[in-house]
């Protein structure tokens, strides 16, 4: 069952949906759901240091990938084919009997800007800023602001509190984040495992 714009001011109340800072409800709550806006830090590939990501190996962050950051009022350009990495700025937490869907918003999937790949989904007990995987499918450069609504989240309450939230997960690896957080694939346990056996 998906919260109202009702039940989602009640849960925000009860501070079951943490929201930092506070949004704006009258320009980002909608019937069912609450935008979140860009933050002004961006991932960008560093496409010719490596021939391809090898996904057991732990790159740093530095290597794969390089920061920028976009000042207020002015924009970051998405050019067609491009993947980048950026993240909201608002930070949310969540209960543990509260899970929460980001979605791309529709005025920006129509001019060819996809806002997410594959992490749709926030666990409860999440807590930080999402990370945002932005492409751009079209065949023009779009102009993004820092401010922007970039995303919706929805919300959904759980049949009872869970027992292993997010934040307490021991194989989680992106609680708290404060940014766009690159990927940490090589951290995942099947890999771990591998190289114990391997040791």
């Amino acid at each position: 069952m998906v919260l109202s714009n009702v039940d989602i001011l009640r849960y925000i109340n009860e501070n079951k949906i943490r929201i930092t800072p506070e949004p704006d409800l009258e320009t980002q709550l909608g019937s069912c759901s609450i935008d979140f806006r860009l933050g002004n830090t961006f991932q960008v590939f560093e496409h010719s240091k490596y021939p391809y990501i090898d996904l057991k190996t732990k790159i740093g962050v530095d290597d794969l990938m390089r920061k920028v950051d976009v000042p207020n009022g002015e924009a970051f350009t998405m050019q067609p084919g491009e993947f980048v990495l950026a993240a909201t700025q608002e930070k949310l937490e969540l209960a543990d009997d509260v899970m929460a869907r980001l979605e791309g918003r529709s005025s920006l999937g129509r001019l060819g800007i996809i806002v997410h790949s594959t992490a749709g989904l926030f666990d409860p007990g999440w807590v930080g800023n999402a990370t945002l995987e932005l492409g751009n499918l079209g065949r023009m450069p779009v102009k993004l602001y820092p401010g922007m609504r970039i995303c919706a989240f929805t919300f959904e309450p759980l049949s009872s509190p869970s027992t292993l939230p997010y934040r307490e997960k021991p194989a989680n690896k992106y609680a708290g984040q404060d940014g766009p957080e690159t990927s940490k694939f090589a951290e995942d346990v099947e890999f771990q495992d591998e190289d114990e056996t391997t040791a």
